[in-house]
């Protein structure tokens, strides 16, 4: 089946496959399958819908609306809503029931679903089960973690974007499992890995690019199982160590950039990254089974057109959670069990609910907004019996679909946030001219003051953008055991020179440079790399 996205005009197909899971999707209530209808946007369209209502990195100083005390939330001060601190969102001064409205019939659901959205109080971060990581956002089961955004299971990290499972590490991206690693992006169980891309099992290591099981190697690329290695050449260990001590030395940090990218494009690369995975279809599939269309998965099954997401089961079209969610669609950022277009509500489990927003621990809930004391059976926060809610939810679905919006995630223009403070800006970058053609918001940043020295800690002025950051104290003491220089520039902007070097989300039709055998990839066509099937990417690699 063809049809054209609502959004960006194009065509796109959609398979019986598709049709199939999304039935099994449905919902069922009272005994009644209710068949979700394929959405009027293309899956990519769909992606950065929801990728709008993600402020993943940006953080502010402001007040709660409930104290005034100041803290860090990922909601500017000038926005209209009510933010409270953690512990006074999670706290008994207030009920999230007192919100309740009826049911409008006069009036679409998405309508109602904002006017509760913008009344009830909302949580100055997304932080689950963590201690002492204020300055972290998308945060589960954490400890002493700072400026991470998506941070599952770290302990003392800091500085990342989507880094799980791991422990000390320091400008991190996309990377799991590891320890003690500094500047990595896709990397898996790695330890002492310090300037590494797409690597596993490695330690002890310099600039390594698709590396296995590799140690102490310096400027490698597409090595397995290797000791001693420079720039793909052996050494014993007394040269080794020799000639890297005269290569980490500042004066010849661009000359080693400048051999260690020459050596990059002049080996082949592997098409598609999958690693311990069976019948996917994606880039950055790991511990894997049955996906297709996905990006940035781990330990998942059965999935379609989901990015960044571990630990899932028989879910389609969801994104950015490292937690368990099964059987779910369009999801952001919600762990649980038959979860429908819900969104911010990770780390504690909810179940059988549709359109909630920031709820957690609920069940048998519909358009919801702030609920986690374990509510059962609501709608718009308010509270009904067993069969009163049944009714109500096929009433509502009913009157959905003459409107339009049964099947389809929250507008993108009902988010809080500025387009430029989400997700989607990195990956579809947009001019502040053309968001606000389009109805979106834009935030205009103000220039930081000086910042005041503390203990342990250094000031930097960033080379970039002429504006001081800081280096705390657990980033000093790292980068002085590990003998590494003090960073030149912002957090931001390695973070953006970090994504810089990722494949972007999609896959291009190309020929093996070796065997001239038609393959995807996610290097498009105009990318100097020389790309193989797996076939022979193996062959000559291995």
């Amino acid at each position: 089946m063809q049809k054209t996205c609502k959004q960006c005009g194009s065509n796109f197909g959609v398979t019986e496959d598709d049709l199939k899971f999304l039935e099994n999707l449905s919902p069922v209530i009272d005994g009644e399958k209710i068949l979700l209808p394929w959405s009027a946007y293309c899956f990519e369209c769909k992606w950065k819908r929801k990728m709008m209502w993600r402020n993943f990195n940006k953080f502010y100083k402001r007040k709660s609306d409930l104290s005034g005390k100041e803290f860090i939330s990922i909601f500017s001060g000038d926005k209209k809503c009510k933010v409270y601190t953690l512990d006074e969102w999670w706290g008994n001064e207030w009920s999230s029931l007192d919100y309740g409205m009826d049911f409008d019939s006069s009036k679409p659901f998405f309508e109602q679903m904002n006017e509760l959205y913008n009344r009830v109080p909302r949580p100055g971060m997304s932080v689950s089960g963590s201690e002492n990581c204020d300055y972290t956002n998308a945060t589960y089961f954490s400890k002493d973690c700072y400026l991470v955004a998506g941070c599952v299971e770290n302990e003392n990290c800091s500085y990342g974007h989507i880094l799980w499972y791991s422990k000390n590490c320091f400008d991190m991206a996309y990377s799991y499992y590891c320890e003690g690693c500094y500047e990595c992006i896709d990397c898996e169980k790695c330890y002492e890995v310090f300037h590494g891309r797409e690597c596993l099992n490695c330690s002890s290591s310099y600039y390594l690019f698709d590396c296995k099981g590799c140690r102490n190697c310096f400027g490698c690329v597409s090595l397995a199982n290797k000791e001693f290695y420079i720039f793909n050449k052996h050494y014993s260990k007394e040269e080794y160590e020799k000639k890297v001590a005269e290569l980490l030395k500042p004066e010849n940090k661009e000359m080693v950039r400048k051999t260690f990218k020459d050596l990059y494009l002049s080996l082949p690369k592997r098409a598609l990254y999958q690693r311990n995975s069976e019948n996917v279809f994606g880039n950055h599939v790991f511990n894997s089974k049955n996906a297709y269309y996905c990006f940035d998965i781990i330990n998942c099954e059965d999935l379609r057109y989901c990015f960044t997401v571990g630990k899932m089961k028989n879910c389609m079209d969801c994104i950015h959670l490292g937690s368990p969610l099964e059987l779910g669609y369009e999801v952001l950022a919600s762990s649980g069990y038959n979860l429908l277009f819900c969104r911010d509500g990770f780390g504690i489990a909810s179940g059988n609910s549709m359109y909630c927003n920031e709820c957690y621990g609920v069940n048998d809930c519909f358009g919801c907004v702030g609920l986690h004391s374990k509510e059962k059976y609501c709608v718009l926060n308010k509270q009904y019996s067993e069969s009163e809610y049944k009714v109500l939810v096929k009433k509502i679905i009913e009157h959905m679909r003459k409107t339009g919006e049964w099947g389809e995630f929250f507008p993108e223009t009902d988010s809080p946030f500025c387009y430029n403070e989400t997700t989607a800006h990195d990956f579809y970058p947009m001019t502040k001219e053309d968001a606000l053609k389009k109805g979106y918001q834009w935030f205009d940043e103000v220039d930081e003051v000086n910042l005041a020295k503390r203990s342990g800690e250094d000031i930097v002025t960033c080379e970039v953008t002429g504006k001081q950051f800081r280096i705390i104290s657990q980033e000093v003491a790292f980068l002085k055991r590990h003998n590494l220089p003090v960073p030149t520039k912002s957090p931001d902007v390695r973070h953006k020179e970090r994504m810089a070097l990722r494949n972007p989300r999609k896959l291009w039709d190309r020929k093996c440079a070796k065997c001239g055998v038609d393959i995807k990839t996610a290097y498009a066509l105009d990318r100097p790399e020389i790309v193989y099937c797996e076939e022979c990417y193996l062959k000559e690699v291995y």
